[in-house]
């Protein structure tokens, strides 16, 4: 069974190590590069995404953070109207059809059920939508370490985890590799962590770092004719950003 980690490990990782906020730089420096912008889009993130969501916040039409029960939720962002709100993991308050941009970060891989997390990621991106999957690398050290929130859950190789987001009705259509600097909280190695990043990403592109960043798009079918156009027409109750009401914080 995957392991959920707990809101408040995540929270203090990203936001109160010198690590952890080395980790968020270097994901979201690569997001951003897949993803400049996403202006007059919807956002959504899935997991704990909230580290890279922040750049979206200004351009974005709509920004949401949803965290699954079993990790729990924080008030996000900081000082703002709260947008992050709790939800089963695979039964999200979200209309389908909706998101234009999803992040996916310390979810898929610790998912109970992730064909079926899958399958809710594929109903709430619309036609065109674009999502980027972030998992720990197989081959990687901080797949080893249980020092970061990477070293919890299933780590995957590149080939396992296109497979399984085909599998789901994805088309991969780019990746990278990404924390090449050792999961270590020593001086040092946090001192040289940005020479390592930029190393890493010149000579490897999946064997070396830590984490996996996989960007696809939804594999769109043709309509036949017989199909019923209900499901696209399902009010949404993200209404107010407000959580399902019967889920409470774990």
């Amino acid at each position: 069974m995957a392991m959920h980690l707990d809101v408040v490990d995540l929270r203090n990782f990203y936001y109160r190590t010198g690590l952890g906020r080395a980790a968020q730089r270097a994901i979201r420096s690569q997001l951003t590069e897949f993803w400049p912008s996403a202006e007059r889009e919807t956002v959504a993130g899935f997991g704990f995404s909230v580290p890279l969501l922040r750049p979206y916040l200004a351009d974005a039409r709509r920004v949401v953070a949803l965290m699954p029960a079993q990790q729990g939720v924080m008030h996000w962002p900081a000082g703002m109207p709260n947008i992050s709100v709790l939800c089963p993991e695979t039964i999200w308050p979200v209309s389908t059809g909706f998101v234009d941009r999803l992040v996916v970060l310390h979810g898929l891989e610790t998912s109970e059920s992730p064909a079926d997390l899958l399958a809710e990621c594929n109903r709430v991106l619309g036609p065109g939508g674009r999502a980027i999957f972030v998992v720990p690398n197989r081959a990687g050290l901080w797949s080893r370490s249980d020092e970061t929130p990477f070293g919890y859950g299933r780590p995957y190789t590149l080939g396992q985890l296109e497979g399984q987001l085909k599998t789901a009705g994805f088309v991969p259509e780019r990746h990278a590799a990404v924390l090449f600097q050792p999961p270590s909280h020593k001086r040092f190695w946090l001192r040289w962590g940005p020479v390592w990043e930029r190393f890493g990403r010149r000579v490897s592109t999946a064997l070396a770092g830590g984490v996996l960043m996989i960007e696809v798009s939804k594999q769109v079918y043709a309509q036949t004719g017989s199909g019923s156009p209900e499901a696209a027409r399902r009010p949404s109750v993200l209404e107010g950003l407000r959580p399902v009401p019967e889920i409470k914080p774990a």
